[in-house]
């Protein structure tokens, strides 16, 4: 008769939480034109931290931020970054927006939850291809199209609707929330390690777990992401005469700055993609028999993959090389060379200074302090064989450390859960190949869990032309957002 009691009483309890998500989620159906509105007003804010002229538009998106979450009751801060100022060339200093930071609930029985964001977008213009006004937020055919749309305005008004959801149904909050959102993401979030040290002790001392959502899908599948690539930047510098050489007078007379360049990025790595510095590829974390198998379980694409970015062949021909490649291990990208000559038409310059930018994509176990190292001690050993005059000068400009995290933790498993009730779906488990620094930042200073909690498409367009957020992830997204704090409050709080 007990253990009938026991089941009655499980029974109840499973049938008012699945009410309780109906409810929710019936909420979030009927306000969606309200929060695409909602999108539509942020997009249209050109909160470009790129751009110094649009320095007033981006302090205008944090005050904008801010007075949503005081509406809606939360204890709001500004806080300023590890520097309050941000030297230009000119040598005259511009202010830094400020963090804003908000708190929800602060039941000590709860776990605390932080959201991190931001609301900073990159450059756009209509003459850079765009197919809509990037800052007057368009909907074609279910997707919203506008600058910040998925990154990554969308994803942080969706935490905001999901807090919000819980108030106007008179639902206690599962967890504590608190939120951190900033904007000078895109430009590197100058002071923001500085920042997080500073509160570390203070806004993030009641901390339990912290969630980013600056990130996206694989494929049409949910996803949970679980590392980022950490990235190391370099600019090498070939000087050679004193100006600019006229090549009819000069050439082959002098030995060119830009030839040597040249010659020695040839040598970073071969035209299979296997890096050629000393050291890096023996640093990399092998590919354990786990990861295989996981990596065997993603959906994904290639034909949509080679269809997407324009390209007729692939670097690697299976699923698993390709996405270890794209995720997991480093990669060389040469990005330009400032100092020569690229306008329209012709100039027969032969230039007297260029630089190289290039970046080192990191992964566990690369240590960016060693990088720097191999890196610098290679290129000046390939020059020095040129016997070259000129004189090259190697610095490392990033040094953003690789975040991997373990996904067998419970934030993971409340994850699956949450895409498991909202999408009827298991998620894939993947890594972004980007750089994410804010995530190896709060997991070393803070020495909290971390979770990506990615609701944009595979597709949306990030930093290029036509970015968008399709209204099915951002409405579905806060429902999943909705989820995951109530299966958050389901982990065990440790005493």
């Amino acid at each position: 008769m007990a253990l009938l009691c026991v089941a009655s009483l499980l029974l109840v309890l499973s049938f008012v939480d699945a009410f309780q998500y109906s409810d929710l989620a019936l909420y979030i159906d009927s306000h969606q034109e309200e929060y695409v509105e909602a999108l539509r007003d942020w997009v249209a804010i050109e909160s470009d931290s790129s751009n110094i002229l649009k320095r007033p538009d981006l302090h205008r998106m944090m005050d904008v931020t801010a007075e949503k979450l005081r509406e809606m009751g939360g204890n709001v801060t500004y806080v300023c970054f590890g520097v309050k100022e941000q030297g230009l060339p000119g040598g005259q200093p511009l202010a830094l927006p400020k963090v804003v930071t908000a708190h929800f609930g602060n039941d000590s029985q709860k776990h605390t939850v932080c959201i991190y964001g931001h609301v900073d977008v990159q450059p756009a213009k209509l003459e850079d291809g765009w197919r809509t006004e990037p800052y007057n937020l368009t909907e074609i055919d279910g997707n919203l199209y506008g600058r910040g749309a998925s990154d990554n305005k969308a994803p942080v008004l969706a935490w905001i609707h999901a807090v919000e959801a819980y108030q106007a149904l008179n639902m206690e909050l599962p967890v504590n929330v608190k939120f951190v959102i900033e904007g000078m993401e895109e430009t590197g979030s100058n002071g923001l390690d500085a920042m997080i040290l500073a509160q570390r002790d203070t806004f993030f001392s009641d901390v339990d777990f912290i969630v980013i959502s600056d990130c996206g899908w694989l494929s049409k599948r949910p996803a949970l992401t679980y590392g980022t690539r950490g990235n190391c930047y370099f600019f090498a510098e070939v000087e050679g005469p004193r100006q600019d050489l006229h090549s009819g007078v000069y050439g082959g007379t002098v030995i060119e700055p830009m030839i040597d360049l040249i010659g020695i990025l040839d040598t970073l790595i071969s035209p299979s993609g296997k890096i050629l510095i000393p050291g890096i590829r023996e640093a990399v974390a092998p590919l354990t028999d786990e990861e295989w198998k996981m990596y065997q379980d993603i959906q994904f694409d290639f034909d949509h993959y080679k269809s997407k970015i324009g390209v007729s062949h692939l670097m690697y021909n299976n699923k698993v090389d390709l996405l270890a490649h794209r995720w997991r291990h480093p990669t060389v990208s040469i990005h330009g060379i400032e100092g020569a000559f690229s306008d329209p038409g012709t100039k027969t310059v032969i230039p007297a200074k260029v630089t190289a930018k290039f970046s080192i994509r990191q992964v566990p176990d690369m240590d960016p302090a060693v990088v720097k190292k191999q890196v610098t001690d290679y290129l000046h050993s390939v020059f020095a064989k040129r016997k070259s005059p000129n004189k090259l000068k190697v610095t490392m400009v990033i040094g953003a450390k690789p975040w991997l995290a373990d996904t067998k933790h419970e934030l993971y498993q409340a994850g699956k859960a949450a895409v498991k009730r909202v999408f009827n779906v298991d998620p894939d488990l993947i890594r972004e190949g980007g750089t994410i620094p804010v995530a190896r930042t709060f997991q070393d200073v803070t020495g909290k869990s971390i979770i990506m909690l990615p609701i944009g498409g595979f597709d949306d367009g990030l930093h290029s032309q036509n970015e968008k957020m399709s209204r099915y992830n951002y409405i579905e997204g806060t429902k999943l957002f909705i989820a995951y704090l109530h299966e958050v409050a389901q982990i065990k709080k440790s005493v």
